[in-house]
């Protein structure tokens, strides 16, 4: 028997957009600009926006104040070095609820690229975190 997800199968492909929408995790991408181009299911439960209230707006709507001169400088060199600092690492930050609260999140982040190698965009995966401090 041959395990192989390429191995052929009578089972029809799972699409992506399903395995999108069901992930556990938020998942959140934009493009090279900063403006959000997907946003699941998980992500309008942890951040509290709808996919229709974030699709086309800036990353801004979930990063703190505080947080955003630091955020643009990493995403803009990410963008244009094509590599990301702490790529495949979880990293604890904060991010803002629509309601206003602040969040702890557990955060990842990678880059989109295109047929050529070039950065078409960014994404990343989040989940809510203990605040430092809470963990057991």
């Amino acid at each position: 028997m041959n395990d192989s997800p390429s191995a052929a199968s009578s089972d029809p492909a799972i699409p992506a957009e399903a395995i999108l929408s069901q992930l556990p995790d938020a998942v959140v991408c934009s493009d090279t600009a900063g403006t959000i181009r997907l946003w699941n299911a998980a992500a309008e439960k942890l951040f509290g926006f709808s996919a229709a209230e974030t699709l086309g707006q800036n990353l801004d709507i979930m990063i703190p104040e505080r947080f955003r001169r630091a955020h643009w400088i990493g995403f803009e060199r990410a963008v244009q070095t094509g590599r990301v600092a702490h790529e495949g690492e979880v990293r604890l930050t904060r991010a803002t609820h629509k309601d206003g609260r602040r969040l702890y999140v557990d955060i990842t982040f990678g880059l989109v690229k295109g047929t050529d190698g070039s950065v078409i965009g960014v994404v990343s995966t989040a989940r809510l975190a203990e605040p430092p401090g809470q963990v057991e």
